[in-house]
């Protein structure tokens, strides 16, 4: 057994613990916040929904990371890492990063628009840069898992 597929059975189980906790942030700490924030603030209580809607928006992105790399961990443990359906799984992480860079960017306009403080929109402008690095790796082992794929078909066709 190789260490990767010896490494399947801890990252499964924090795969886990990262989708459980997501899911508690979703349903109850995220909203739970902005409707404390409304009832305390009244002066920023139109905010609530926009920023519940967001914040559950980018927990689903990372979710849907989660599933696609525990599906990923499927077909590594079955050594049909690299078949077509792993570009599938591969796919779907990539346009979840997509989504969520782009409505962060738009928050980020947003913010940087309305800021007195350059505080904020340089902590946004951090993670508009720092998720789009994210997104381009992922493209880039996209296609390298493309290539390592078409030459193990190539080899079987050979064998």
């Amino acid at each position: 057994m190789s260490l990767a597929q010896r490494a399947v059975g801890p990252l499964r189980v924090f795969l886990v613990l990262l989708f459980g906790i997501l899911v508690v942030f979703q349903v109850l700490s995220f909203p739970g916040k902005f409707a404390h924030m409304a009832q305390t603030e009244p002066e920023r209580a139109h905010l609530q929904w926009p920023l519940t809607a967001i914040a559950v928006f980018f927990l689903l992105c990372v979710q849907v990371v989660v599933v696609s790399t525990w599906k990923l961990l499927t077909l590594v443990k079955k050594d049909r890492i690299f078949t077509r359906a792993s570009m599938v799984w591969v796919d779907a992480i990539v346009w979840a990063i997509a989504a969520g860079w782009v409505v962060l960017v738009g928050i980020f306009l947003y913010v940087g628009f309305q800021a007195d403080d350059p505080g904020m929109p340089m902590v946004l402008f951090l993670l508009v840069v720092g998720l789009a690095v994210i997104g381009m790796l992922m493209v880039v082992m996209r296609a390298l898992l493309q290539q390592a794929t078409a030459l193990r078909t190539d080899m079987e066709e050979v064998i």
